[in-house]
């Protein structure tokens, strides 16, 4: 098949043909003046025995000069977007021309000698100046119109940091035709670099002045490009600029330098895990490697924000098998998408089930036996299941009891289960079904080969449920921002981390533990509704209100990661710790379970009494008493 022609480009013509026709100009201009200035630009002292071998060698000279030229891409390059690579490639390419021009002189001298040896070097300079003045000026004129529309732009810009990841930002917001911003000032803590200039731009002094010249340089927007910079050491600085009501956005990490990825587009709107003020959570990935790789490993509620996150881990673990099963389609539909794409070799079976179902969950353990299964399915929000307390109990408790038992019956190895802060004294029926859950667990583990474990931890941060994706949602509809009470207190951990401790929990079990992770200290929900409404570049009370709603049925003010009479041991990880199995009287227990499904079947009125008497910790206002 014949190949299609290019189609000729008149305007890519014209342009070269013009650089062709200054260069040739240039090399004349270059061999006379370079004599000139070897004699002080007096004509009348230069021998003629000089000028004849240039004139004599000239043409040639010219189609020597435009060879190397164009051996060095200078017909082809876009200039627009000349670097150094460019200017490189006209110095060599000159210096060429020079070294060819002094040898074609030999040819053509007169007398002993062709021309005096001072005209080289002029030649030479003469030459490079006349080729780089052509090249580069275009980006020149265009770098110095774009300050001109850039002073128009209505984005006034603070970058904090003047490192390498600052100066890729600023280069391409200076240079790029399509920013609205135009930077102001440069923050950097590095004394060194105060007064000096990036880009252009001044390094105006350290955080100290990140307010001031904030309000001197009427700032909209403050980039902070500082992605080898330590948790607590961005979590200092953002405190600061929390004081601007500028709007903050930041590189993701130093990952992105390493890979040349910094550019406009890889910044991000600074979060609220951003102030949590520590670095990410580290773990022994060998360890979790070692007992997930080769296994056959199901994630129940595998669509979900936590069994996601785990079957995102577990997939880049080399699973001999991984099967997610999930009762909701189209996030576990997802999940399989993504999966796929990011690891086509992994054997992926997605499986749609209910974990109530008993028949259903018997035949999947018996055709697929798993080794590992990490049961995240679960109904996790607090006040819908105040209201729907029997379906809570379905599905956390009776759905955990046929799933265990399916497990245990099937010879899985290991089971860990999800659990919550909020099983702790319960006030919700959601924690209580967590607790009882938690109780089925440590007594299946008595009884059944498989090692039955829990995982505790609190709020984690981006999770269905969460805050903070509705307070966003507030934000950008105006506000106002609803809190339940300005005191309430809540632990908080990203999914990736929680989902790392879970794993590396479970490399850890031996069978009937309650692993508890190490949430850090507590965060006030009014004070994270404050600092983001101030990232986003909003003022608290004034354009963005707060309001209080009260406490919604079963909240309480803060959440207890462990009962008092549990007790606390270490593991190997400083931030997951067990719990010590609390003894119960199992034949009153499944009795007790028996006469809560019986009632759930019935659909009970208030089913908060029985499940009391199962839960002694669990306390619940009686809605008589309202």
């Amino acid at each position: 098949m014949e190949k299609k022609r290019k189609p000729f480009n008149v305007k890519i013509f014209y342009r070269r043909t013009a650089l062709i026709i200054y260069d040739i100009i240039s090399v004349i201009a270059a061999s006379y003046l370079a004599l000139l200035l070897r004699y002080d630009l007096n004509m009348e002292e230069i021998p003629s025995h000089f000028v004849e071998p240039i004139e004599r060698f000239l043409p040639l000279n010219i189609l020597l000069t435009l060879l190397i030229f164009y051996f060095f891409h200078l017909y082809s390059s876009l200039w627009a977007f000349a670097g150094e690579t460019e200017l490189q490639n006209i110095v060599v390419s000159c210096v060429i021309s020079a070294l060819a021009n002094g040898i074609g002189l030999q040819f053509f001298k007169v007398t002993g000698q062709a021309v005096p040896k001072s005209y080289h070097f002029f030649y030479m300079f003469l030459l490079i100046i006349c080729i780089f003045g052509s090249r580069f000026s275009y980006r020149f004129l265009r770098g110095y119109k774009h300050k001109q529309q850039n002073k128009k732009n209505k984005i006034s810009v603070m970058v904090i940091g003047a490192g390498e990841a600052a100066n890729a930002i600023i280069k391409e917001i200076v240079n790029s035709n399509f920013s609205t911003m135009v930077i102001k000032c440069i923050i950097d803590d590095d004394k060194g670099k105060w007064g000096r200039y990036i880009q252009g731009i001044k390094v105006a002094g350290g955080r100290d002045k990140i307010v001031e010249c904030a309000d001197v340089y009427e700032v909209d927007e403050i980039i902070v490009a500082m992605p080898s910079a330590s948790r607590g050491d961005i979590k200092n600085i953002l405190e600061i600029c929390k004081d601007t009501n500028c709007k903050l956005r930041s590189l993701p990490g130093m990952y992105q330098l390493v890979n040349g990825e910094v550019n406009v587009s890889k910044l991000r709107d600074v979060e609220v895990e951003d102030l949590l003020g520590r670095d990410p959570i580290c773990v022994d990935m060998d360890s979790i490697l070692g007992y997930v790789q080769g296994k056959i490993v199901l994630v129940t509620g595998g669509g979900g924000s936590i069994g996601s996150e785990l079957c995102r881990q577990v997939a880049q673990h080399k699973p001999k098998q991984l099967i997610i099963l999930d009762i909701y389609e189209n996030n576990v539909y997802d999940m399989q998408q993504e999966l796929r794409m990011k690891y086509p070799e992994l054997d992926l079976v997605v499986l749609i089930a209910s974990v109530r179902n008993t028949n259903r969950m018997n035949w999947i353990f018996s055709n697929y036996r798993p080794d590992i299964v990490y049961h995240a399915a679960a109904h996790k929000h607090v006040p819908l299941m105040e209201d729907s307390p029997t379906e809570a109990i379905k599905n956390n408790v009776f759905g955990t009891f046929k799933t265990a038992q399916a497990a245990a019956m099937s010879g899985v190895k290991r089971f860990v289960m999800i659990s919550t802060d909020k099983a702790v004294n319960p006030t919700n029926i959601m924690g209580a079904s967590k607790r009882i859950c938690e109780m089925i667990i440590q007594t299946f583990n008595k009884h059944y080969d498989t090692e039955f474990v829990a995982v505790r931890f609190g709020n984690v941060l981006g999770s269905n449920g969460s805050v903070i994706p509705l307070f966003k949602k507030q934000i950008a509809e105006g506000g106002p921002v609803t809190v339940t009470h300005p005191d309430i207190i809540r632990y908080f951990m990203t999914i990736p981390e929680a989902v790392s401790l879970v794993l590396q929990a479970g490399a850890y079990a031996k069978g009937g533990e309650i692993f508890v992770l190490d949430m850090g200290d507590p965060v006030k929900i009014l004070t994270l509704a404050e600092n983001l409404i101030r990232l986003s570049g909003f003022r608290v009370g004034e354009e963005i209100k707060i309001e209080f709603t009260g406490l919604r049925p079963g909240e309480k003010l803060y959440e207890e990661l462990l009962m008092e009479e549990e007790g606390m041991k270490d593991t190997a990880n400083k931030m997951i710790h067990i719990g010590k199995p609390i003894e119960l009287d199992e034949q009153e227990f499944f009795a007790q379970l028996k006469e809560l499904k019986d009632e759930c079947m019935i659909e009970s009125s208030d089913i908060r009494p029985l499940i009391r008497k199962i839960v002694p910790t669990y306390h619940y206002q009686d809605p008589d008493s309202v």
